[in-house]
């Protein structure tokens, strides 16, 4: 059964019997065609699948379903797979799909507003479009303005991917010009919007295209649990410093070699292994947060204390509080264990007070 672009799953149950599926081809066949093929392709055993419950499809996002499964069991089979193929002879050709644990907050859809105009002197910007449409299927593209600008929306993965690939443009840009000359440093402007945050620029997309280095683009809860857990395993191990620029839900991180005479190969291996966990953690990582808006100053002060009471029995759980909010970053069942235990814990508080 396939459902409309407007469901939502339910915070609770669905949520965790439910898959993002990004990559999906857009346009080779109709919308019911490719819910059956989705269908088909979640319930075999070679994928790791089993009783599906729904296929949203389409959805608002282009490239992106919804798969609901009737056990929890299955879906997290399907999360351990490596590589989804997805495979049918109405397709021409198979085409990758990235699968991630539906969460209402994080990690589904990102939106950013790209100014094209420093390629004008390069590309035709029209024929630049239609390449990085081809290159990426899975983002949504508006119409390009006359200023150069235009919108992109689509899974942080996809994002990622139009941002490297803009990166790899932008640095040749950095060379000689049409004339030989040589050219500035070019970056381009981009703004950046995720769950109804808007972000003005920075300007930080390229930073130094001059210097030996390497840039890595990240989700911004992702850059933080990786800081925060997984220093060693990202970091530590590569002879290279970094530093991270954060621009909303966005973080850019630039490598550069420790010492001068340091192996080049060394920055790139460490971008390939930040990018590889990346990959991983995006797969694994769920967002939970606790809306302080409307709270009483007391009430807001129990929920703090009860996540920093709690956090201690759940050593993988990374918790950030706010002024209006606190996020709480983590595994599926973890993530959901540790906020129903803060729940528990600050219900009971006021029960208590209420009795005297």
């Amino acid at each position: 059964m396939a459902s409309g672009s407007h469901w939502a799953p339910g915070r609770a149950a669905n949520s965790r019997k439910t898959v993002v599926v990004s990559g999906i081809p857009d346009g080779i066949v109709k919308d019911d065609v490719m819910a059956d093929i989705l269908m088909i392709h979640f319930q075999k055993t070679k994928n790791r699948g089993g009783d599906v419950k729904d296929v949203v499809y389409p959805t608002t996002i282009k490239g992106v379903a919804y798969i609901i499964f009737e056990d929890q069991e299955v879906t997290e089979n399907v999360l351990q797979k490596d590589e989804h193929r997805l495979e049918d002879k109405r397709l021409g050709r198979y085409y990758p799909l990235k699968i991630s644990l539906y969460s209402e907050h994080v990690f589904t859809c990102v939106s950013s507003v790209l100014d094209l105009s420093i390629f004008g002197d390069k590309y035709i910007l029209e024929d630049l479009v239609q390449e990085l449409k081809k290159t990426i299927p899975a983002l949504s593209f508006s119409p390009l303005q006359s200023n150069g600008q235009i919108s992109v929306q689509g899974s942080f993965p996809a994002i990622k991917t139009l941002k490297d690939n803009l990166l790899l443009k932008a640095n040749s840009l950095s060379g000689k010009g049409k004339r030989g000359e040589r050219k500035p440093d070019q970056r381009p402007n981009i703004r950046i919007q995720k769950c109804g945050l808007f972000v003005e620029p920075n300007n930080t997309f390229v930073h130094n295209v001059n210097r030996k280095e390497q840039v890595v683009v990240l989700d911004t809860d992702i850059y933080y649990y990786m800081k925060h857990f997984l220093y060693k395993e990202s970091l530590a191990k590569y002879n290279v410093v970094s530093h991270g620029v954060t621009d909303g839900e966005i973080t850019t991180v630039y490598l550069e070699n420790a010492r001068a005479s340091s192996d080049s190969r060394e920055l790139e291996r460490a971008k390939e292994g930040i990018e590889d966990l990346s990959a991983k953690l995006h797969c694994r990582l769920r967002k939970e947060r606790f809306s302080l808006d409307g709270n009483t100053r007391p009430e807001r002060q129990k929920y703090k204390q009860a996540c920093e009471s709690i956090k201690s029995r759940f050593p993988k759980v990374l918790v950030i509080p706010y002024d209006t909010h606190i996020d709480v970053i983590g595994s599926s069942s973890e993530t959901y264990e540790f906020t129903q235990e803060v729940n528990r814990t600050v219900k009971s508080h006021f029960q208590k007070r209420f009795r005297r």
